[in-house]
């Protein structure tokens, strides 16, 4: 069965013999692309030149395993999503993939699940798949810098630059010159402002999450960490640990649990969650009133639903830390058994199908734990 040693330890030849079996591999065979960007055919062609001149990188024999693996995992994904998002313009007869990257993330994060792959490294890769696309069109930004800034605290610039070369390389295209003065272009940029293989440096973390909130009128503002309290947000879905951990690691904070709402309220998770949501939102806004650090205890697992809380407690100047729990599966399926009011298996894996797991940019602190 193939995992994660297996990546870690297997020659490239066989991952790409392994890739091409699965259904995924199979329908990047069969999903033609646009000849005027890839000469070369379907995207499974593209994608097995995209791997051998990773390999033809001057320091891909200087990487070790884990970012070796890192950029294999990229190459393989980076466009899994063309086959469910591939169109063709009935005017022009081009075709056009809008989105794939958010697909392949979202294809990504599912196999390297099931895999094994470490939590933060999956989550890296996932990154990097959907923003392989940006470097080539750097100079289509309003502002090159601060795109610049925006993903170096999502992804890493190195291994997006070196990713972005192997992209480029490998396809039959008419001028890949021009694109590749861009993708150096980016680099010299991320190398400007200190954030090519580490992210920038904003002044705190207030000034990073005014940043991502739209809100730094300066990079060179240096704005005050006057928190009027610190919320800790759980995140994750049921049974991975979230009440265990916060008994661990904060065990004396008062907590706003929707479990525990819905208990007291007597409202099942399978009815209507509107009288859950404005107790809970009630309790919050007494403690933010009060100045008290609090834990926020919930499944938050899709960001749309984290942003509405995490835009709550902004509001109150409160200090954020996201805390998102993601053991393996059959982990949390074991955990959940144990629980008083266990949640249907079947809901636990369709939230795990559709989680989307925080990224730096949602809070002043952001972690992400595997155990």
């Amino acid at each position: 069965m193939t995992n994660w040693t297996y990546f870690l330890t297997s020659n490239i030849d066989d991952i790409l013999h392994w890739a091409a079996s699965t259904p995924w591999g199979q329908a990047m065979a069969a999903c033609q692309q646009d000849k005027g960007w890839h000469a070369e055919g379907d995207v499974w062609t593209h994608t097995q030149m995209v791997v051998r001149e990773l390999e033809r990188l001057p320091e891909w024999p200087t990487l070790d395993r884990p970012t070796q693996a890192t950029l294999l995992c990229t190459a393989l994904f980076h466009d899994a999503g063309k086959p469910a998002t591939t169109i063709v313009n009935p005017e022009t007869g081009r075709t056009h993939s809008p989105k794939h990257a958010l697909v392949g993330m979202k294809m990504a994060r599912s196999v390297l699940r099931q895999l094994g792959c470490p939590l933060v490294q999956r989550e890296h890769i996932c990154q990097l798949v959907r923003f392989h696309g940006r470097p080539p069109f750097l100079f289509e930004k309003a502002d090159p810098v601060e795109e610049v800034i925006r993903l170096s605290w999502l992804v890493n610039h190195q291994l997006l630059y070196w990713f972005a070369l192997a992209d480029t390389r490998g396809r039959q295209t008419s001028d890949t010159t021009r694109a590749e003065e861009t993708l150096y272009l980016w680099k010299m940029l991320a190398e400007e402002q200190h954030c090519y293989t580490e992210p920038y440096a904003f002044a705190n973390d207030q000034a990073r999450y005014l940043f991502y909130q739209g809100k730094l009128s300066s990079l060179h503002y240096v704005p005050q960490e006057d928190y009027r309290c610190t919320v800790t947000m759980m995140a994750g879905v049921p049974g991975v640990g979230k009440d265990t951990w916060l008994k661990k690691h904060r065990p004396n904070l008062p907590t706003v649990s929707l479990d525990e709402l819905r208990h007291d309220l007597e409202i099942d998770p399978t009815d209507n969650q509107g009288a859950v949501i404005q107790a809970a939102r009630e309790a919050c806004r007494q403690l933010l009133r009060d100045r008290k650090d609090f834990a926020f205890n919930a499944t938050n697992t899709m960001k749309l639903t984290r942003q509405r809380w995490l835009n709550l407690f902004a509001e109150y100047g409160a200090r954020i830390e996201l805390i998102y729990l993601e053991p393996a599966l059959e982990t949390i399926h074991q955990q959940n058994a144990r629980r008083p009011r266990p949640v249907p298996r079947a809901i636990i894996e369709r939230l795990v199908d559709k989680l989307e797991p925080p990224t730096a940019d949602e809070a002043h602190v952001v972690r992400l734990l595997d155990s």
